[in-house]
């Protein structure tokens, strides 16, 4: 039975400065990509038998620089949609919802029929991915490249927690987590490695 491997891309200008990212496709920042490059000596030598990426650029260059060859795109790894949130930080909207949780409420829909997502909504995404990944995990490690909230609701959801149990790991960009089995029960191995 393989591990299954969560990889969060590396920096984007967003990522830095705290401002919801899903729908923006923002390339990553010089740092972003070292961070990436660093990547591939923690991945390397394991056996994959399936590597995912999310569709956003973002993603998909991290993949390729931590030297993840043949990453399949799934929709499904796609970050929270944040909606009218889309590129405003936390300290903004609280500006004008001061009681806002992410984890609680969601991103409501916004402008431009850009959707926004309930906690549950992420939810039942991460467990499709689950669902495939678990198909792949007998025959080595999965590796799922993608997005901080997005990664977080997925962690949650292996563990058995609710999505918005999500909100107890931290996870940093450029980042390398280990999720395993003890016993024959989900447990971290390893979180935000950085090489």
């Amino acid at each position: 039975m393989g591990d299954l491997l969560l990889v969060r891309h590396g920096e984007t200008e967003w990522s830095r400065s705290g401002q919801h990212t899903s729908f923006t496709d923002l390339p990553l920042t010089p740092r972003g990509e070292e961070q990436a490059k660093s990547l591939a000596p923690l991945l390397a030598g394991r056996s994959f038998a399936l590597v995912l990426t999310s569709p956003l650029g973002r993603a998909v260059r991290t993949a390729e620089l931590a030297g993840l060859a043949g990453a399949v795109r799934d929709a499904d790894l796609h970050e929270w949609y944040y909606g009218a949130y889309e590129g405003v930080t936390t300290e903004e909207i609280h500006r004008t919802r001061p009681d806002w949780d992410l984890w609680t409420d969601g991103g409501p829909p916004g402008r431009d029929g850009e959707p926004g997502e309930s906690p549950e909504e992420v939810g039942e995404r991460a467990d499709r991915v689950l669902a495939r990944a678990a198909q792949a995990l007998p025959e080595g490690d999965v590796t799922l490249v993608a997005h901080g909230h997005f990664l977080r609701v997925l962690t949650a959801r292996r563990l058995g927690l609710s999505p918005a149990e999500g909100r107890l790991f931290r996870l940093e960009t450029g980042t390398v987590c280990r999720l395993s089995t003890e016993h024959g029960r989900p447990v971290i191995a390893e979180w935000n490695t950085k090489a």
